[in-house]
């Protein structure tokens, strides 16, 4: 009880000192408080975690606040827990920390589209999006809510990445012949996004809304422009605050100019619950943003309910599967940051190398974005290889053209520097990448791969140490994501032959490799964090 009281103090001095309201508040305490997370990808005690944040919601209740609790996506997907019950739990947990308004990442849609329509059903919380639409135009969600909280009516909008159809699978959004059947108001430079936000924006200002703040699942990677969360707000007007996702970037609090010159507010929290943001409304109607990156106390109730949870699954997650007498990793050793969507990895050089021996392929390509955590030197679980591969694809082997390939990697290394999740990790074959030629690569509205209208910047193509020959005929290994979804807007290989069809899914893949192949222990071939010298990055 003491800890608790001394948390609640810790709120209240850090909201005296200015930390989570406008400085110019002419009052002693904000009235409101809107707390937001984003990218929480299933990581349930990570950080603050959800015990955690629910200590954040009582703290701010016991000083008298008003509070909500938002969430920007993808929060059901991105360890076992989510995996092992296709989001269910996750919506459980948002259930019982107490959210009240969420909207859709990319990622909610990774169980499928039935299954999001069930989770949606099961969440005690609306999911909104202005810009998740039927072909007709309407919304399938509603586009925002307002509630009352305090005096003021708050609407939240709810923004949607037009990157999900190649950022999920394609397919959940398409009908049995391949055509869309679902919109993300893509294409026209951002134009149809901007103008179903705005609308949604109208409406609940003229419902009577006081403060619009826009839930949104758009970044602000580079790579994802015209869709990102700055350009959404530089072409709209009426909204005072976008809560962001999708990028994991950190944001406490940027000033970006509306289609008016007013400013806005863009906050963002980073990922796996490191920070909370506090949206506040002062008294006197001022507002801002902070986030929180000290834990307070694991509120009981909270860390009971994740116990039940926990041990409904715990004790398949612990079975040893194998070893390993190395660390391997998908981040940059020398800064500790995320490498695997923009460089090889050894992690990554192993991924890959389990699809090519366990299918028995030419080559084999694994995305940078389904490889998504790191395994220390020691005993490999059950639960660490489903965080390494959490999103259940299923392996294929196809016939495919050098040319297709050519195509791919193209496509692959064409955001850098920035980072892509279709960021290709490959087996049995070597490549450079020349960062002086600016990508070429042409996508259409989905963010599909199209063509290559210029030079590229993937070079000197090796396949097992011959240069690859565009009209000969290879045997691929990879996944349905990628070779039948079109993921990460690989179409290219789309109507190849299908040599083997799913024929097991892609963490009993990586265990597979590892028991059989490598005799169940991975060894000093994959040492080098670096990767074995497949990919090289040439900068001039």
């Amino acid at each position: 009880m003491l800890k608790k009281l001394l948390a609640v103090l810790l709120v209240a001095c850090m909201l005296l000192a200015g930390f989570a309201f406008a400085e110019e508040a002419e009052v002693e305490h904000p009235a409101i408080v809107v707390l937001y997370t984003n990218d929480v990808h299933c990581g349930i005690e990570d950080a603050i975690g959800y015990a955690g944040l629910a200590a954040y919601e009582k703290a701010f209740e016991k000083l008298g606040y008003t509070v909500a609790l938002v969430d920007n996506g993808d929060a059901i997907q991105g360890g076992p827990i989510g995996t092992l019950s296709k989001g269910e739990y996750i919506i459980d947990i948002m259930n019982e920390v107490g959210y009240d308004v969420a909207t859709i990442g990319n990622h909610e849609f990774d169980y499928g589209m039935d299954q999001f329509m069930a989770l949606r059903e099961k969440a005690q919380f609306p999911y909104v999006s202005a810009n998740f639409c039927d072909l007709e135009g309407n919304p399938v969600l509603d586009p925002y809510v307002i509630l009352e909280l305090g005096d003021w009516k708050v609407a939240f909008v709810g923004a949607s990445t037009p990157e999900t159809f190649t950022k999920s699978t394609p397919t959940y959004f398409q009908d049995g012949e391949g055509n869309y059947i679902y919109s993300f108001c893509q294409g026209e430079e951002g134009a149809k996004l901007y103008a179903a936000v705005q609308k949604a924006v109208d409406d609940a200002r003229a419902e009577g809304a006081d403060y619009v703040f826009v839930l949104s699942h758009l970044g602000t990677d580079g790579s994802s422009v015209p869709y990102t969360s700055s350009d959404l707000i530089v072409n709209t007007t009426g909204i005072d605050a976008v809560l962001d996702g999708h990028s994991h970037s950190v944001w406490e609090q940027e000033i970006v100019l509306n289609a008016a010159g007013e400013e806005v507010i863009l906050s963002s929290t980073g990922t796996k619950l490191n920070a909370v943001g506090a949206l506040t409304i002062a008294s006197d109607g001022s507002i801002s943003t902070a986030l929180h990156t000290e834990s307070l106390f694991q509120d009981e109730e909270t860390e009971a309910y994740l116990a039940t949870v926990k041990a409904q699954y715990e004790e398949t997650l612990n079975q040893v599967v194998a070893t390993t007498d190395v660390a391997l990793t998908t981040k940059d050793p020398a800064t500790g940051e995320r490498a695997v969507r923009t460089a090889e990895t050894n992690l990554g050089d192993l991924c890959a190398d389990a699809y090519r021996f366990v299918l028995g392929a030419d080559i084999a390509f694994v995305n940078g974005g389904g490889v998504r955590a790191d395994i220390e030197a020691g005993d490999i679980t059950y639960g660490q290889i489903l965080s390494v591969h959490p999103f259940g694809n299923m392996a294929c082997l196809i016939e495919a053209t050098g040319q297709q390939i050519l195509d791919a990697l193209e496509m692959s290394a064409r955001a850098l520097p920035d980072e892509n999740g279709g960021f290709l990790q490959v087996s049995g074959l070597s490549y450079e990448i020349n960062m002086s030629v600016p990508s070429s690569v042409v996508l259409d509205d989905e963010n599909s791969f199209v063509e290559v209208s210029g030079e590229r910047r993937v070079q000197n193509v090796l396949v097992d140490g011959a240069p690859i020959d565009p009209e000969a005929t290879y045997t691929l290994a990879s996944h349905n994501y990628m070779l039948k979804s079109g993921g990460d807007g690989m179409v290219m290989f789309k109507g190849d032959p299908i040599l083997q069809d799913e024929v097991l899914i892609d963490n009993q893949v990586l265990i597979n490799y590892i028991v059989d192949t490598l005799g169940g222990v991975v060894g000093e071939d994959y040492a080098d964090p670096y990767g074995q010298g497949r990919i090289t990055i040439i900068v001039e």
